[in-house]
């Protein structure tokens, strides 16, 4: 594990994800004081809904959906801190585990980034044109979170786990457990979108318990790959997955 490498990886992330975050802020305008504080305790419950992933020391839990309707509904700094506050819900030990700051600091400005980069890739200029429809949209922004979140991940374990990993490998290994994860939740969040739109954002509330099904399908998977199959190379992973 080279340490400096490591430091200087983390500082890199927290250093962008700050200039996006500042970015978001600056071009934020309409708040939305009921909707967003809403938006935002769905994402951190379901935040809690975490998903071990076999042979890699992390966690996916299945907020997804919430952070990209964050996106495609309010500003950009409402969705930046939805998505920072819910990954601190997300990352927060248990009473009897072992606070790590280092690995806060990463996944939050992981996050932040991320959804900063999904923000302007929905809210950009070609995203108005004629040809780009909401689905179009929403299928690239869901890829920006897909590769703001998997790419540093795949890297601060190479980082950590030392030379013998490659980092293609790493990621291909990630990419392959959470992209169908990626995929399942752009449909729910077009579900999400198109029923808020039309009953209000209380309406929001039957994704719940949606949420929780695929959370309870992916748990038991999951478990089962764990004890299926082994993979040492990814064992001692030191960032938890989105």
């Amino acid at each position: 594990m080279n340490s400096r490498q490591t430091k200087t990886f983390i500082g890199a992330i927290v250093l962008a994800a700050i200039a996006s975050i500042t970015y978001a802020a600056m071009h934020s305008h309409t708040l939305n004081p009921f909707y967003a504080p809403a938006v935002l305790a769905l994402a951190a419950a379901t935040s809690r809904m975490k998903v071990k992933l076999p042979g890699i020391e992390g966690n996916m839990s299945v907020n997804l959906p919430f952070l990209l309707m964050a996106v495609m509904t309010l500003s950009a700094v409402e969705a930046v801190l939805i998505a920072c506050l819910s990954t601190v819900v997300q990352c927060w030990p248990k009473s009897n585990g072992k606070f790590r700051p280092e690995q806060m600091l990463f996944n939050v400005s992981m996050m932040g980034l991320a959804t900063s980069m999904a923000n302007l890739v929905f809210s950009s200029a070609w995203g108005k044109a004629s040809w780009a429809s909401q689905p179009l949209m929403l299928a690239a922004t869901t890829a920006t979170f897909f590769l703001g979140q998997t790419v540093p991940v795949a890297a601060i374990i190479k980082l950590t786990q030392g030379e013998s990993l490659s980092l293609g490998k790493v990621w291909m290994s990630i990419a392959q457990m959470s992209f169908p994860y990626f995929v399942l939740s752009t449909g729910v969040t077009s579900m999400l979108n198109l029923v808020s739109n039309r009953f209000g954002w209380q309406a929001a509330l039957v994704v719940f318990p949606v949420m929780y099904g695929i959370h309870h399908s992916y748990r038991l998977y999951f478990s089962r790959a764990e004890q299926g199959d082994h993979r040492p190379g990814l064992a001692r992973a030191a960032a938890a997955s989105a």
